[in-house]
């Protein structure tokens, strides 16, 4: 018995070591692991969880880039997929409101010629064509000189591109552009050429400026008449220079599939931009956001708020020291306050939070060097630490064929816009207002266009401590913009009140909104019919 009873001692000793040591151990791991109801928040591996706040310290480098080089890109490493997303005004979750499309409305692009258009006749002549301005502008003047040499009857010479611009940019078109394939998709519109035939490369030429905004009856009357004196006829500019409206429907068509169909980007520029893409969309959703805040667009547009006076200083010299900038004087807080500038990143930052974006949500800065980099993007990294650009995404030898192309850079970065979830430009450049039309083109993919003179007067007060972040501003925020993503509309028509050049100047441009010309309803009148596009 006593053997018994200091056996059954032991055995209880051991017992309640044991438990002593788990409650231990217990306590121990509670400390260090967070537990997370599975109903909430699903268990990630670790590799795609999105770094903590610690992880994704800015750190300001001397650099100016170095903001572009704190993520290793996604093909090297896993990407983190995105949170689920808040109503900035309510706080509720929901993960789909912000991501949303606007209803395309059965609109569908309908760009067909009709039954009436006629394959080219035989030319009258050959029209070069000399374009300006950076990728966007050149973009569309090249499908407007499409359409000028329908109209003309010309044999359309594969465009020049401006190599003379603020970017220096030596790039043809072939390292642009699919030349084989613009040729082939135009034959049965115009005929084009790559080069002017030999025995007219000494003939005399015809150089004009069409002039801007121009309707049918001026190419008819005053250019066609040219041909009996010259064979070739050089457009010494392409932009602007083809009314937005009024125009035959079959012309307005010929622009669009000149713009969406025939004028793709060189199979290089295309498979890079798809790749960049691909990688991008690995961390999910993403927002392109068209940070228009480069050294050449501060000076141009003399917009100065929250620069330093040194650097306000830098760019009144270059402005002044650029001949083809007209304006000289420009007072930066009259500009600011009518909307003329762009937001800077800072504002961006308060804006996309008061819209509702978590500061988890990948976002891809389509933009060249940003002015003044660290010093200027520091705020709006910390409030969106998972921020990627074309450095970021892609190796220094994939980018190397691009490298001091300016042109071509751009190009990548229209491609990762247009294909974008949603797309916010932080100012209505070219490029702003051409992918805005291509993503309508494509279905009314949703743009946020920031008001940027509402916006303005809200971050003032806030400047001032007369408002401050929050509910009240979030609300504010996201009432103004119900109306400005991208939803279907009609073609802004001129200003009431403008006259002459102000007058097409006011109006809104052809490939910004390609509704009505070439976006039709479809509609299913009845089960038994099929689809009919009017």
């Amino acid at each position: 018995m006593q053997k018994r009873r200091w056996r059954t001692l032991g055995l209880l000793r051991k017992l309640l070591t044991c438990a002593i040591c788990s409650i231990a151990l217990v306590a121990l791991l509670s400390v260090h692991v967070r537990v997370f109801p599975s109903s909430k928040v699903p268990m990630l591996p670790d590799s795609y969880k999105l770094p903590t706040q610690h992880e994704i310290v800015y750190q300001k480098l001397r650099s100016e880039r170095s903001w572009t080089l704190e993520f290793a890109p996604p093909h090297l490493s896993k990407a983190p997929l995105p949170s689920h997303k808040l109503d900035g005004a309510s706080g509720i979750l929901d993960p789909d409101k912000l991501w949303k499309p606007p209803s395309n409305r059965d609109y569908v692009p309908c760009v067909e010629p009709s039954s009436s258009y006629t394959y080219p006749g035989e030319s009258q002549g050959y029209l070069l064509v000399h374009t300006n301005g950076g990728l966007n502008q050149m973009r569309a003047g090249i499908c407007d000189m499409v359409a000028v040499a329908r109209i003309i009857n010309a044999t359309l010479v594969i465009p020049e591109l401006d190599k003379r611009s603020f970017w220096q940019d030596t790039s043809n078109f072939s390292d642009v552009f699919d030349e084989e394939h613009f040729i082939n998709s135009l034959a049965n519109d115009v005929k084009v050429i790559k080069k002017l035939p030999k025995e007219l490369a000494t003939a005399t030429r015809a150089v004009r400026h069409f002039r801007s905004w121009s309707g049918i009856d001026y190419y008819q009357d005053e250019i066609v008449s040219m041909w009996a004196d010259y064979q070739v006829i050089r457009a010494a500019k392409s932009d602007s220079r083809l009314a937005n409206n009024n125009l035959p429907p079959d012309i307005q068509k010929l622009r669009c599939r000149a713009c969406y169909e025939a004028l793709r980007f060189a199979p290089r520029i295309e498979a890079m931009g798809k790749l960049l893409v691909e990688r991008m969309r690995s961390y999910g959703p993403y927002i392109a956001l068209h940070l228009r805040y480069e050294k050449d667009m501060l000076a141009f547009s003399g917009c100065t708020h929250d620069l330093s006076a040194d650097e306000a200083d830098e760019l009144r010299t270059i402005r002044e020291n650029t001949a083809y900038w007209k304006v000289k004087d420009i007072d930066s807080t009259e500009q600011r306050a009518k909307g003329y500038c762009p937001l800077t990143p800072n504002e961006v930052g308060m804006f996309l939070a008061a819209l509702g974006f978590p500061s988890n949500t990948p976002i891809y800065i389509a933009a060249g060097e940003i002015y003044g980099g660290d010093s200027h993007m520091a705020d709006l990294q910390s409030r969106y630490p998972v921020l990627m650009n074309k450095e970021k995404l892609a190796s220094v030898e994939e980018f190397e064929p691009f490298i001091n192309h300016a042109t071509q850079m751009a190009a990548l970065d229209y491609i990762v816009s247009v294909e974008s979830d949603i797309f916010i430009p932080s100012y209505s450049g070219n490029m702003a207002r051409a992918v805005e039309g291509h993503r309508r083109f494509l279905g009314h993919r949703k743009t946020i266009s920031p008001d940027r003179k509402a916006l303005v007067h809200l971050f003032d007060k806030i400047e001032r401590g007369a408002l401050k972040e929050g509910k009240n501003l979030s609300n504010r925020i996201i009432e103004i913009h119900k109306r400005r993503q991208g939803s279907p509309r009609k073609r802004k028509g001129p200003i009431s009140g403008t006259k002459g050049m102000d007058r097409f100047r006011s109006e809104e441009a052809f490939y910004v909104n390609p509704l009505p010309d070439c976006l039709c309803r479809k509609e299913l009148p009845n089960m038994n019919t099929s689809l009919i596009v009017r």
